[in-house]
């Protein structure tokens, strides 16, 4: 038997013929392509998301006097393409209102790249959090509704993602 040399030469080359059978088993899909967005999963409604909705909340440029902003983005499952015209309503408890109340609610809608972006009054912590509630519920994809919490109470904006599947 021929006795085995351990030198830089030989394990660079045993490191080639290892990286160059795991391209063979896996195809190039699996290590020259960058990673893609096909196993994209739809988000869950949250656990009180719902309270206090009101269906067909208006349209509006603006709750109430403003100070807080509300974004966030909505993409389709799967291939995580971005959803333009989707609507999404928004309420909370603020320093205008209670989230019951007609005032504390309204809708916008994505722009092209999936984005919207929404002003209304400070959000105030109701059951000693501070959070806001967002639905999507247009019909084409399955109905979400969401209920993030804020870090702090003096945060100034807050963000949610929605990724929806057909319904």
């Amino acid at each position: 038997m021929t006795p085995l040399a351990l030198n830089r030469r030989n394990l660079l080359i045993a490191g080639g013929s290892v990286l160059a059978s795991g391209v063979l088993a896996a195809g190039t899909s699996g290590l020259l392509l960058p990673a893609r967005a096909e196993g994209l999963t739809p988000t869950e409604s949250m656990t009180g998301g719902a309270n206090n909705y009101r269906k067909g909340a208006p349209i509006v440029e603006r709750i109430g006097k403003g100070g807080f902003w509300m974004s966030g983005t909505v993409r389709r499952a799967g291939d995580g393409a971005p959803l333009a015209g989707q609507r999404i309503q928004i309420w909370a408890h603020t320093v205008e209102g209670q989230e019951h109340e007609p005032q504390s609610h309204g809708a916008t809608l994505t722009d092209k790249d999936g984005a919207f972006r929404l002003e209304m009054p400070q959000i105030i912590p109701i059951f000693g959090q501070p959070h806001g509630h967002l639905a999507y519920d247009s019909g084409e994809f399955k109905t979400v509704f969401l209920r993030p919490i804020m870090r702090s109470a003096k945060d100034t904006s807050l963000k949610a993602h929605f990724v929806l599947q057909p319904a």
